[in-house]
């Protein structure tokens, strides 16, 4: 099958971003597969690279991170994908203390058999406004 942008995982994926970044983490949990691996890297000093797996650690990273996304503030900048793969960039706004910066993303998912995300892999950085 050929890349799609609006492909079933791309629709899921898309999914997943709108619900943590409006801070619905219930639904974002529901979308996880039991044993969901996530990795997640900046070549920027903070925050340490990040792998886990397991849908709690997950969420609690999450959680962390989603709390200073400004909700509404998501952006799908570009998107593709197939049954099971998408790739989606992104932005959000996020404010950790220090005022607000945006936080360009590509976020790369695997979904499983039961269209659950099996796997994510996050590279961003924080740009300046």
């Amino acid at each position: 099958m050929s890349a799609q942008h609006e492909s079933p995982a791309v629709a899921v994926a898309g999914a997943h971003a709108e619900a943590w970044s409006n801070h619905d983490f219930d639904t974002a949990r529901n979308g996880l597969a039991p044993g969901v691996r996530v990795t997640a890297t900046t070549t920027q000093p903070m925050p340490p690279a990040t792998d886990t797996t397991g849908t709690d650690d997950y969420m609690i990273g999450l959680t962390q991170f989603a709390q200073a996304v400004v909700p509404g503030s998501l952006r799908i900048l570009a998107s593709t994908g197939d049954e099971r793969n998408a790739l989606l960039m992104l932005t959000v706004e996020v404010d950790f203390g220090a005022g607000k910066v945006t936080l360009p993303a590509a976020r790369l998912y695997l979904l499983d058999e039961n269209n659950k995300i099996k796997t994510e892999h996050v590279i961003f950085y924080a740009a300046q406004n």
